[in-house]
């Protein structure tokens, strides 16, 4: 495996944690329901592990380096929405 592939699912998923967690906020914040703000983690979770997992494996280091800096932009436009 090659270095610069562990190196962004490690920034993807120092990124892409916090961003979870912001999302199950909003997620609270718009809804009361705890049922809502579960499925919302689980999903956002989900998603970011089967994308770490691909980046890992099979996905072209331009399209890996783009959904890294997408991840990080969108954590940065959250928490400064919020």
């Amino acid at each position: 495996m090659e270095t610069w592939r562990v190196v962004a699912t490690v920034l993807l998923a120092v990124a892409g944690l916090p961003l979870v967690l912001v999302l199950m906020a909003k997620a609270r914040d718009r809804t009361d329901s705890s049922a809502t703000v579960a499925s919302t983690g689980a999903v956002a979770f989900v998603a970011l592990l089967l994308l770490g997992v691909v980046m890992l494996t099979v996905l072209p280091g331009v399209l890996t380096w783009c959904v890294v800096g997408l991840v990080v932009a969108a954590l940065g436009v959250m928490m400064l929405a919020s």
